[in-house]
């Protein structure tokens, strides 16, 4: 770590697994729990967080030396309002399926932790390379955890992964004696049980990684 801080490439690389936003900083769970009963609604998020977290980065990066501390979060909310509302236009005129499929979870990146979190944290203090690093970590962070909680809620809720897109069938059509889709997968009960699952496995792999280290060094 540089005396201005972490590095690009530390940025970059915390972001997706170290400080991953869904599983270590418990951010923005909304969206994670709501669009991710299929890989589609989970992808379609994720890009549209890349692009407003990367451009929001990006610009208060570059007004870093004007923001006030007073007015700094009315700042932020009012880029990155600017942002989601191009990316939800887009959706609506490319993606317009996908984008009904989202219904208010595209608007509501405006108030999204991650995002106001990384412009305080990262943009508002360090350079434009620095914070675009960031923005592109904490995205990819961000979208491996939709991912992993889509693959688990699609494949056993529907028995497809990427159904819609790919038409992939991941688990074979059987009759009901033999599988039946666990339909409480695609439900917000299942969106509860995969994420606490998957957050307790994450953390019990730091924490057996943490121990290793401790016994290295006493070693």
């Amino acid at each position: 770590m540089s005396a201005d801080g972490p590095t690009p490439l530390e940025r970059f690389i915390g972001g997706i697994l170290p400080e991953n936003p869904v599983y270590r900083q418990i951010l923005g769970l909304c969206p994670v729990l709501a669009v991710t009963n299929t890989m589609e609604g989970a992808m379609t998020m994720a890009g549209a967080v890349l692009f407003v977290l990367t451009c929001a980065n990006l610009l208060v990066s570059l007004i870093r030396g004007l923001l006030k501390p007073h007015l700094r979060i009315l700042v932020f909310t009012l880029t990155i309002a600017t942002f989601v509302t191009i990316a939800d236009r887009f959706l609506a005129a490319f993606m317009y399926d996908m984008s009904k499929e989202l219904g208010p979870y595209i608007p509501l990146i405006i108030v999204n932790c991650v995002i106001i979190c990384r412009c305080e944290v990262c943009a508002s203090k360090q350079s434009p390379r620095t914070a675009l690093a960031d923005a592109l970590g904490q995205s990819a962070g961000f979208a491996l955890a939709l991912a992993s909680i889509a693959t688990v809620r699609e494949v056993l809720g529907f028995g497809t992964w990427f159904g819609n897109w790919l038409g992939w069938q991941v688990i074979p059509e059987a009759p009901a004696a033999v599988w039946s889709n666990w339909v409480v997968m695609i439900l917000p009960p299942g969106a509860f049980l995969t994420l606490g699952l998957l957050m307790g496995g994450v953390n019990a792999i730091a924490a057996a990684r943490a121990r290793r280290a401790r016994a290295g060094q006493a070693g």
